[in-house]
């Protein structure tokens, strides 16, 4: 039988992290996020809350907790529980249990109640006590973690159609201005925003990395509990020197095409040992593998994958060589940025494209069954021979997929040219990435 904790130490460590009786800091507020949040709170699921360790999920959960006063709903109505605090002792659906009847008791709640569990993950068996207060109706339940693969596969066995997942990610360009105390609305000149979009490339954009001197310390350190606390320690790995390597390979790469059974060769593992790792580094969201585009599963499976780093401040701080290639970076935002997009469009997905000719493109966005759009990425695209060879690509996919235009994000050329009735327009990066978070093109 699980040993109990002491009622009052309970309530003391309870009492800290909620705003019964003090204001706790929230933050600055992230829009898209908590508009999200607002519409799944009044839609009876739970909500799933998932994201990089250190990407805001903590402070999002106070975020929709102070709106929710706001609101009218009374503080005593609120319970917040972190279960990254070294207090609480023996998790299990046991302190669960006897956390929700100490703040019944201590609070005596009248009303709807919201209970947020802060890295849920750490507690043993919890999604059978989110079922049971879910089915009883006792609260509106928020949990978040840090492994995606944990929280859906617990959630999808107890609670299928009765949760909500929302995934967080590091701070989007528009997001960074805004934590910098810049305004993007006209009264900064466009040509100024170079030295923060360098600073946003290079130290990527965890968001108290974008607050902070110390970046590289910082970032060191999400790197290393990141693979300790969600890895190592979660999945029992016996020779975390081989993980820590394929993490460093993968973040020296990120933007490149790889296979497990090459990249196993390069570093002296296995391509089912690299296979598995990956999935883990894909669950922890340190990384992510984009696959080809293709209309047959097999071959979609069997061609190589792009492998992507969940921030390009991370892939700069533990990779090897990165930060000299302004392009690979410039692709790593994109694709971040377009994963945060394409998640307010249902059905929305992504992927890259190459032909048998081995013309490629970096980005295809595909709407149901349809590809809607196709995304290049070109940082220097002064010379003539790479233009016409990152066009031509694009021209082809375009022609392939019956689309008239096309986009090539680049470091600062800006217009459009017509070849063969097909329009592409280039865009620089950082107007790209201040454009209508709602939209890709």
């Amino acid at each position: 039988m699980d040993k109990k904790m002491d009622k009052n130490e309970l309530f003391r460590v309870l009492n800290d992290w909620n705003a019964w009786s003090q204001d706790l800091p929230i933050g600055i507020k992230r829009e898209q996020y908590l508009a999200k949040a607002r519409n799944l709170l009044d839609q009876g699921s739970v909500i799933v809350i998932t994201g990089a360790r250190r990407s805001g999920k903590s402070y999002l959960m106070r975020q929709i907790a102070d709106e929710l006063v706001c609101r009218g709903i009374r503080k005593n109505q609120i319970l917040i529980a972190n279960f990254e605090d070294p207090r609480f002792v023996a998790l299990s659906v046991s302190l669960l249990e006897q956390i929700f009847e100490v703040f019944m008791e201590r609070m005596r709640p009248e009303g709807r109640l919201f209970v947020f569990l802060d890295e849920i993950q750490e507690v043993a068996q919890w999604e059978k006590w989110v079922r049971m207060r879910h089915e009883l109706d006792s609260a509106t339940l928020t949990v978040t973690g840090s492994n995606a693969r944990l929280l859906s596969a617990e959630l999808g066995t107890l609670l299928t159609g009765r949760h909500i997942d929302m995934v967080v990610l590091p701070l989007s360009f528009r997001e960074f201005l805004a934590f910098k105390g810049v305004s993007h609305d006209g009264t900064l000149a466009q040509k100024d925003y170079g030295p923060l979009l360098y600073e946003y490339s290079e130290y990527g954009a965890f968001p108290k990395v974008a607050m902070e001197r110390e970046k590289q310390k910082l970032l060191l350190t999400y790197f290393d509990d990141i693979l300790t606390k969600d890895l190592i320690r979660r999945y029992r790995i016996r020779k975390p020197e081989h993980l820590k390597s394929l993490a460093k390979f993968y973040l020296s790469n990120s933007g490149s095409l790889i296979t497990f059974a090459r990249t196993g060769r390069s570093i002296g593992l296995s391509a089912d040992t690299v296979e598995k790792f990956s999935g883990y580094f894909e669950s922890a969201y340190l990384l992510f593998f984009l696959k080809r585009f293709s209309y047959k599963v097999r071959e979609q499976e069997k061609s190589p994958r792009k492998v992507y780093a969940i921030d390009s401040g991370i892939a700069n701080s533990v990779g090897f060589r990165f930060s000299g290639n302004r392009g690979r970076i410039a692709e790593t935002i994109v694709f971040i940025e377009l994963k945060r997009r394409l998640s307010n469009r249902i059905g929305a997905e992504l992927y890259y494209w190459k032909d048998p000719y081995h013309r490629e493109v970096d980005f295809l966005v595909k709407d149901g069954p349809d590809v809607t759009e196709l995304i290049q990425v070109c940082w220097n695209i002064n010379d003539e021979q790479t233009k016409k060879r990152e066009r031509s690509s694009l021209t082809k996919a375009l022609a392939e997929f019956k689309l008239t235009r096309g986009l090539i994000i680049t470091e600062e050329q800006e217009g459009e040219e017509v070849h063969d009735g097909l329009t592409i327009q280039y865009i620089p990066l950082q107007r790209w990435l201040l454009a209508d978070p709602y939209t890709t093109a």
